[in-house]
């Protein structure tokens, strides 16, 4: 009877202990910056969500948007920091789903993107770039990068007709951080950036903010979203959209938010966010076929055909 018992006991506590595991979510965060720096200022917001939803929240850090997104493709991240480029890759392929966008430190809906010297390099311009340009080196961003690769892609190269690899002397991929810190230590001669890291560099270090020119700035992108998997159990979503769309109240979280990455805290969202940068990219095809002499007029006009019906698509789902 006792060993019925114990048993019994042990039955049920294995059956408590299976949705507790259930509850356990690994967050995906972009390395931006240095993987210790991220650490330190995501660390408090990481332990404050495990304690206001009482889930088992693990940080995740991948040197890469593909390693975050292959992650949440394979249940191994179940919510994740993307830029708008990279959470299309996660809405399309890893069953992901926009619930919560930044909101500005200043208000602002977005961001932008910006190409970026050190104020001592004697560039004074884009055009000044782009006549000096086999005779620089350009620090590049990851390829799902929206302000680093994808915006500055289309506004800046493609609709002169060019792409990066073919304009400057080097190319060097490397994260926002890096850059920033290579453009002010004269490491390379222009970089991609973004208001957020200039944003950041000036809090902290006024001086060195100012030893950084802006070349060019992009229009306006939207705000950073935050997606979690389809199929993540609604109290677990429940859960973290209220800590989420709730954090930001007093002093010491406003505090946290301006640290992790400059901004106040987070509203509600969805996928529409990204259709502006769905049809950015379908922008940036286009310009591509257009100026493809590989193409047949019919090949040619058939393509177009095709992109410009999925610009429509996305036009009538705003």
């Amino acid at each position: 009877m006792n060993i019925a018992k114990r048993a019994l006991a042990a039955l049920a506590a294995l059956l408590v202990a299976i949705p507790a595991l259930a509850q356990e979510i690994n967050f995906g965060i972009i390395t931006t910056d240095k993987a210790a720096a991220l650490r330190s200022m995501w660390e408090p917001f990481i332990n404050d969500m495990q304690k206001e939803t009482g889930l088992k929240i693990n940080a995740f850090y991948a040197t890469d948007y593909t390693g975050v997104i292959e992650a949440q493709r394979f249940n191994k991240v179940q919510v994740a920091w993307y830029g708008n480029k990279s959470a299309i890759e996660a809405v399309d392929r890893a069953n992901g789903e926009v619930f919560a966008q930044f909101i500005d430190l200043h208000g602002t809906p977005g961001y932008y993107s910006y190409i970026i010297t050190h104020r001592d390099s004697g560039i004074t311009s884009l055009d000044d770039m782009f006549r000096k340009a086999k005779g620089l080196s350009y620090g590049t961003e990851d390829p799902q990068s929206t302000s680093g690769t994808l915006v500055p892609g289309f506004y800046v190269f493609a609709q002169r007709g060019l792409e990066v690899k073919d304009v400057f002397k080097i190319s060097r991929p490397a994260s926002h951080g890096v850059n920033l810190l290579a453009v002010l230590n004269k490491q390379v001669d222009v970089a991609a950036n973004n208001s957020e890291e200039l944003d950041k560099l000036k809090s902290k270090d006024p001086a060195k903010r100012d030893e950084v020119r802006i070349l060019w700035t992009s229009p306006l992108i939207p705000r950073d979203p935050l997606v979690w998997r389809k199929d993540l159990p609604e109290d677990a979503k429940a859960k973290i959209r209220k800590f989420v769309l709730g954090y930001g109240k007093d002093d010491r979280e406003k505090e946290v938010l301006k640290n992790m990455l400059q901004i106040a805290g987070f509203k509600e969202s969805t996928n529409a966010q990204l259709i502006p940068i769905r049809q950015l990219e379908l922008a940036k095809d286009r310009k591509k076929i257009e100026s493809d002499a590989n193409l047949s007029p019919a090949e040619r006009l058939a393509k177009l055909g095709e992109i410009d019906a999925r610009l429509a698509q996305l036009e009538k789902a705003k």
